[in-house]
């Protein structure tokens, strides 16, 4: 696999576990002390962008690894995913 074409494939997984990650480690707007006039009691108190940027760095490295050792290893092909192979054959 070329560079570029495996930095493509890692960019698709980043941007897939970004909103993957976005909903995790969020509290509520209901906790004590937390006021912030304007906003949504809904709306979390404290977002950090670096630290959903950091996990989902860490979660699309894991998934593009087993991505790449499927790649190499040949564990999971196409073939063997042919969903509609067993409802297209006519009875004999």
């Amino acid at each position: 696999m070329k560079f570029t074409s495996a930095l493509a494939i890692y960019t698709l997984f980043w941007s897939f576990s970004f909103f993957l990650v976005l909903p995790f480690r969020l509290g509520s707007g209901n906790e004590p002390n937390v006021v912030v006039r304007g906003q949504a009691e809904s709306a979390p108190p404290r977002f950090s962008f670096g630290r959903t940027c950091l996990w989902t760095t860490i979660v699309s490295a894991v998934l593009f690894a087993l991505y790449y050792a499927n790649y190499v290893n040949g564990w999971l092909m196409p073939d063997a995913i042919n969903l509609f192979e067993e409802t297209m054959k006519h009875p004999a």
